[in-house]
C-alpha cells in the first residue's frame, strides 16, 4: 500500500528536531530507521503530515562507557549494538538480543530509540531494558528527564513519552550474568515469548534477580514472582527449575493470535524463563 502524502524535513540537532516537531502542531513524526513507522503509514494507521528525519543528528548514536555505566544513543542501529565489542564483553545480553532482531536489512536501519518508542508487544529491547533496570533519557523543549524502564512501558504501544519529547539515550550498569532467550516468529523474528534475565550472584547465592518478559502480553513486564523465587536462594539448577515453574502463572492478559494461542504462550513462558536463567547463571560462573 502507499502512504498518505507528507512533507519531509531533516533535523540538524536535537533542539532543531524538537523545534521542527513543535512547528507541525501535532501533525509531525520523528523518523530514523523507519521500520516501525513506515509499515503503519503504508496501512494508513498513521498519517503524519510531516516526517522529521533524526537519523543524522550528531551524538544521537553510539555506544560508550560513562563511568561505571554504559550509555547507548537512541539513534544507534541494531547492527552496531549486536557487534559492539564493549557490549559483548561487559553486557552480552544486549548484543545478543540485538543480533536476533529481524534480518540484516532491519538491523542496519532500525534503531534502539525507535524500537523503545514504538514499544511493540513482541519487541526484544523492552524486556532487556527491564532486566537491566535501565534509565531512559528523554529531551523536551524545557529540558531532559529520566524514566526507569519499569515505568516507561505502560500498555499496548503505550509508553511514558510526551508528544513533545524525544528519546536521547539509555543508560545501565553492565551485567555479565544476564541472558536473553526467545521463541520467535520465523518470518519476522519478533518474539512469541522472549525472556531477559539478569542475576546478581555471590558466594553461591543469588542475591538479586530481574526478569523481563516480552511477546506474551500487551507490553513488556517484569516477572516479579520469578524474581522473588530466586532471591536469596542457592545458585543452582534446582533453584532455577523451581523458579521457572511459576513464571507467568498470574500474567494477565496473555496474547493469542495467528502465531500462537494463549495456552501455548503460557506453556512457553516457563520454558524460556528457564533457558534465560540457565544461561545467565553460566555467565555468572
Amino acid at each position: 500500500m502507499i502512504p498518505a502524502a507528507f512533507e519531509y524535513s531533516r533535523a540538524a540537532s536535537l533542539d532543531d528536531a524538537l523545534a521542527k516537531l513543535r512547528a507541525t502542531n501535532g501533525a509531525g513524526k520523528f523518523i530514523a530507521g523507519g521500520h516501525s513507522l513506515v509499515p503503519l503509514m503504508k496501512l494508513r494507521l498513521s498519517e503524519p503530515k510531516v516526517l522529521i528525519d533524526i537519523a543524522r543528528i550528531p551524538g544521537l548514536s553510539g555506544i560508550r562507557k560513562q563511568g561505571d555505566r554504559i550509555e547507548i544513543g537512541a539513534g544507534t542501529v541494531h547492527h552496531e549494538v549486536a557487534t559492539s565489542a564493549l557490549l559483548r564483553q561487559a553486557c552480552p545480553i544486549v548484543s545478543e538480543a540485538a543480533a536476533g532482531i529481524g534480518d540484516p536489512q532491519v538491523r542496519n536501519r532500525g534503531t534502539l530509540g525507535g524500537s523503545l518508542a514504538h514499544a511493540d508487544p513482541a519487541a526484544d529491547y523492552p524486556a532487556v531494558m527491564l532486566a537491566l533496570d535501565a534509565d531512559i533519557s528523554l529531551k523536551a523543549p524545557n529540558g531532559v528527564r529520566t524514566v526507569k524502564a519499569s515505568d516507561f512501558f505502560r500498555g499496548l504501544f503505550t509508553v511514558d513519552l510526551a508528544a513533545d519529547e524525544i528519546i536521547v539515550s539509555v543508560q545501565f550498569n553492565p551485567v555479565k550474568s544476564a541472558a536473553y532467550a526467545k521463541l520467535y516468529q520465523r518470518a519476522s523474528h519478533f518474539a512469541i515469548v522472549g525472556v531477559a534475565a539478569a542475576l546478581g550472584v555471590s558466594d553461591g547465592v543469588i542475591r538479586s534477580a530481574r526478569i523481563g518478559l516480552t511477546g506474551a502480553s500487551s507490553h513488556a513486564t517484569r516477572l516479579a514472582e520469578v524474581e522473588q523465587a530466586l532471591t536469596g536462594k542457592p545458585a543452582s539448577k534446582q533453584t532455577i527449575e523451581a523458579a521457572a515453574r511459576v513464571a507467568g502463572a498470574k500474567l494477565e492478559p496473555v496474547n493469542s493470535d495467528i502465531h500462537a494461542s494463549e495456552e501455548y504462550r503460557r506453556a512457553m513462558i516457563p520454558v524460556f524463563t528457564e533457558r534465560a536463567l540457565t544461561r545467565a547463571l553460566e555467565r555468572a560462573s
